[in-house]
């Protein structure tokens, strides 16, 4: 999916929350192969560095967990106060964010002993309901109206329990197929092609398909990861989490620098209602 359009027109609903940003950029970048490109690798780099730091640095599942929801409180604080999508900003908090979500999934299951099963189903339920309540509020749940304070904290916590679910939903699909690495990643990825030919063949809703798509990235994105830095006698190809994390940042990073120079990924407001007018 290229893009994905608005269920309703651009203007602000009545109801809406929040201020409309001073500006006629949206928040969040345009859906472009760029976007799920670095989308994916900001997945891999969640499950790597989460994996990093918990047993390179010793800090633990709890101690990784608290700096790393610091650290993405405060980036969160600097993206609610810029008043346009900034690709720096915006993709330092989604590569965060997916550590985040990350270790909330890994220490229901590590620390607390829930069950994959229960977790999975929760973080479900809890998706829908941001959805739910989001869309009532709102009238949309398209990334292209992204443009008022209400509506980014449905977009960001939305996007958080996509993590969570697909972190969640992927180790127990991994944990009951018994696939590994790689031909989990494979399953994934068909199962993101089928979302894809779902849009564009058979008529799927470009919002629902884009969401769809966002929750699947996550295991697609860490089942890369593990197949990446896990060594070779479990499955993967045992290059570290040190050099798949260091790796893949690169890339990320040469990625925001290009789009925040070319602006190719920026949503102009204008030419978004046009699209759905």
């Amino acid at each position: 999916m290229t893009y994905e359009t608005s269920e309703t027109s651009e203007t602000s609903a009545p109801g809406t929350t929040g201020v409309a940003h001073p500006s006629r950029w949206n928040k969040v970048p345009e859906v472009t192969a760029y976007f799920w490109i670095i989308k994916v690798l900001c997945t891999t780099v969640g499950e790597t560095a989460a994996d990093l730091l918990n047993e390179k640095a010793g800090l633990g599942l709890t101690g990784v967990s608290v700096l790393m929801s610091g650290l993405l409180a405060v980036v969160l604080v600097v993206q609610f106060r810029t008043t346009a999508y900034r690709a720096g900003v915006y993709w330092l908090a989604v590569a965060l964010i997916s550590v985040v979500g990350t270790l909330i999934s890994d220490n229901l299951t590590d620390n607390m002993g829930v069950p994959l099963e229960t977790s999975t189903a929760v973080f479900a339920v809890a998706l829908v309901a941001v959805f739910v309540v989001w869309y009532r509020r709102e009238g949309t749940l398209s990334i292209h109206s992204v443009d008022t304070t209400g509506r980014e904290a449905y977009y960001w916590l939305a996007v958080l329990f996509t993590f969570a679910l697909g972190t969640a939903a992927g180790d127990l699909v991994s944990e009951r197929m018994n696939l590994g690495y790689w031909l989990s990643a494979i399953l994934f990825a068909l199962a993101i092609g089928a979302v894809a030919v779902a849009h564009f063949a058979l008529g799927l809703d470009a919002v629902r398909g884009f969401w769809i798509a966002y929750v699947l990235t996550r295991p697609l994105g860490a089942s890369i990861g593990d197949y990446l830095s896990q060594p070779t006698g479990d499955g993967g190809l045992g290059f570290g989490t040190v050099v798949t994390s260091v790796l893949f940042l690169a890339v990320i990073l040469g990625l925001v620098v290009y789009l925040a120079v070319t602006r190719r990924d920026v949503i102009d407001r204008a030419g978004a209602a046009r699209r759905t007018a």
